[in-house]
């Protein structure tokens, strides 16, 4: 049987429901703000804002669903794990090769890598994903992800003497050891206006007020008010 019978036969949700289970298997005991808690939610705010785009929601689904599969991050800042495990795993389902090309440039190009960093590749699909990804990085969910993963690299709460640096390199911004309260203002407070799909915008100014607030609570506690 052809790969491209044996997609038709084994339908999409079914490959779905597959990727589901191998990214939980894949992701246990990862990092609190990047396990499969993060990715569910970027799946489901992926199927939420697809509904008012005009994109193909497996490729939606398939690229929020394996979009971290392997960060860089965990990986030595090697940036071709993860479009590498997830082709594997596509291919092993007899996805198209379409399909896993296209899930593999938003893996490639969904992440924010410092404000000198210019996506390679563009899709409605990459649009969706990304949106979801950033929203799951602002708002409540965000600041609780900031700060667990500032823990986890064992950084300072706030500096006030290392002041945000919001012109770094894509190296750069790697390799930052900076406090967790810099990285509100070197990529969390950007987000909302680099958000692509008008239900992402809408979510995201919410998301952001709250962040705003929250600042503004922290540094009135951190002066003793």
């Amino acid at each position: 049987m052809s790969s491209f019978l044996y997609f038709c036969f084994m339908d999409k949700k079914t490959i779905i429901d597959n990727t589901i289970q191998f990214v939980k298997n894949t992701l246990k005991g990862a990092e609190g703000g990047h396990d499969f808690f993060h990715i569910e939610r970027v799946y489901k705010n992926s199927l939420t804002i697809a509904k008012t785009e005009n994109v193909d929601s497996f490729i939606v689904a398939m690229g929020a669903l394996l979009h971290d599969i392997a960060d860089s991050k965990f990986h030595g800042g090697d940036e071709t794990v993860g479009p590498r495990k997830a082709r594997e795993f596509m291919e092993g389902q007899n996805v198209e090769e379409s399909i896993i090309v296209h899930v593999e440039n938003i893996i490639k190009n969904i992440s924010f890598k410092g404000g000198n960093f210019n996506q390679e590749f563009s899709s409605l699909e990459l649009d969706v994903v990304q949106d979801a990804d950033r929203l799951d990085a602002i708002g409540a969910i965000g600041i609780a992800r900031c700060f667990n993963y500032g823990g986890f690299k064992n950084r300072e709460l706030y500096n006030p003497e290392v002041s945000p640096n919001l012109n770094m390199t894509k190296e750069e911004y790697k390799k930052s050891k900076a406090p967790t309260i810099n990285h509100f203002y070197e990529k969390l407070l950007l987000l909302k206006d680099r958000m692509n799909t008008k239900t992402g915008k809408e979510i995201a100014l919410q998301r952001h007020n709250f962040m705003e607030s929250f600042l503004k609570q922290f540094y009135k506690e951190w002066d003793g008010v």
